[in-house]
């Protein structure tokens, strides 16, 4: 059963996955085809087309690796500039003579890019075969910026309804101020041994199933308002009203002193410049909480969202980097950054753990809605890096015209020619190969060394 879960969590992260870059991409069609541009394909997925069918002039279509996808517009670059290779006759005429022939021999990598950028010329002008003008390069400047942003803005929307179901529908797991089982015993400060048997909520006549309503007149709405009064009262007794079975009762407590770590705002254990933990001494009386969903205001999953945004662009800036530190665990043997980057692999790993966990169903029903949610703000946020082939390189390329033929205007000079972003194919080409290396190597680092929740 435990298996059967495991797959199942894995095959819901990838139809969820499906799902986000499916909505991604309508959110490129949707104004692509209100601008009036040809788009020729729908297509979700990479190789091999396992199903598609052509509505109007548009063939939308599934592959076979649904890791990704794209919609062919007419006319993403403007037709290639005439060259005079373009005009060279055709008797031979033109023969290299040995020199240049060893000057070509010397420039493998020129030509390799050269022909890159043809070959990019060549796909894009075969859509501009019956385009007529409803092509994607003359369209004005912010019809084109609101083309390439749709996508990244489709994965924000998805991530902020996913939040807002995780946080809303389902809620918040909050330990609440009812009791669900008393402590065995006291810890001692190392919490390897006891130094009473006896806790002081057990001496008090604590129970579980106690609600705290009050202490010392203080009103309790969760675990957290109880524990900050109980860790500051050491050796002061207390005033504890419950709620047992409808009925309040008043009982009298008093926290013994115990040491406990120090944390930060992390829930990070806190050292000196010694490495040696930073203790205190804080109250405690020995209840441990219930925990349940508490549904949070209509606004707090958008809120949750937008604040993850940070977070998540954090990474990314730092991709390499990060990608590097994962890397050198496979020889350190150390654990991975939890807070790290992720391949498909390494978020189905977590899926399939989150599915087959001992937890409630609703535990594990929030946890695969939380993890689709920060993969959809992860999407969105690389989307929007200024570099092609990703949206926010077309944006930059768009904005670029823009600013271009502003300041012909300013000059009173004719517009200039619409910028030919098939010169910058082998800067794509070093980026897809980098983001390619960085990929596998994350693929590689989730199968060997995988960040496991539990």
């Amino acid at each position: 059963m435990t298996i059967i879960a495991f797959v199942v969590g894995i095959v819901l992260l990838v139809v969820g996955l499906a799902i986000s870059i499916a909505l991604h991409e309508l959110g490129h069609l949707i104004p692509a085809k209100a601008f009036g541009v040809r788009v020729g394909q729908y297509m979700i997925g990479f190789g091999p087309t396992l199903f598609s069918r052509r509505k109007g002039e548009t063939e939308y279509g599934l592959k076979a690796l649904p890791l990704g996808g794209y919609i062919s517009m007419s006319g993403m670059y403007p037709p290639a500039p005439q060259t005079d290779a373009d005009t060279a006759p055709a008797d031979g005429s033109g023969v290299a003579t040995a020199t240049t022939t060893r000057r070509a021999t010397g420039r493998v990598s020129a030509r390799f890019f050269q022909t890159l950028v043809q070959d990019a010329r060549e796909v894009n002008a075969e859509t501009l075969v019956g385009a007529d003008e409803r092509v994607f390069y003359r369209l004005p400047v912010w019809k084109r910026v609101i083309i390439m942003l749709g996508g990244p803005l489709m994965n924000f929307v998805l991530a902020i309804v996913l939040f807002a179901i995780l946080f809303t529908g389902i809620g918040v797991q909050t330990a609440t101020s009812t009791v669900s089982a008393l402590s065995d015993c006291v810890p001692a400060s190392n919490g390897t041994s006891c130094v009473s048997a006896t806790t002081p909520a057990e001496q008090a006549g604590l129970e579980p199933g106690d609600r705290i309503v009050s202490i010392d007149g203080t009103a309790i709405g969760d675990f957290a308002d109880a524990t900050a009064i109980i860790q500051a009262s050491a050796g002061r007794q207390l005033s504890v009203v419950v709620d047992r079975g409808g009925v309040e009762r008043t009982l009298a407590v008093t926290p013994v002193a115990i040491e406990a770590a120090t944390t930060n705002a992390a829930g990070e254990a806190q050292t000196d410049a010694d490495g040696n933990p930073v203790t205190q001494q804080i109250g405690f009386i020995g209840v441990r909480p219930t925990s349940e969903f508490v549904r949070q205001p209509l606004w707090a999953g958008p809120a949750a969202a937008i604040e993850n945004v940070g977070a998540v662009a954090g990474v990314i800036v730092q991709l390499p980097v990060k990608v590097v530190d994962a890397a050198s665990t496979l020889f350190t043997g150390a654990e991975r950054d939890p807070n790290g980057p992720l391949s498909v692999v390494g978020a189905s790993v977590i899926a399939g753990e989150v599915a087959a966990s001992d937890a409630p169903v609703l535990n594990r029903v929030a946890g695969i809605i939380g993890l689709l949610g920060s993969l959809n703000l992860a999407l969105g946020v690389f989307n929007l890096v200024p570099l092609l082939p990703l949206d926010g390189g077309h944006v930059i390329v768009a904005l670029w015209d823009g600013i271009k033929r502003a300041f012909a205007r300013l000059r009173g000079r004719p517009a200039p020619a619409p910028v030919d972003a098939t010169r910058l194919v082998p800067v794509t080409f070093v980026v897809v190969a980098l983001l390619g290396i960085m990929g596998g190597t994350l693929i590689l680092v989730d199968l060997i060394n995988p960040i496991s929740l539990f």
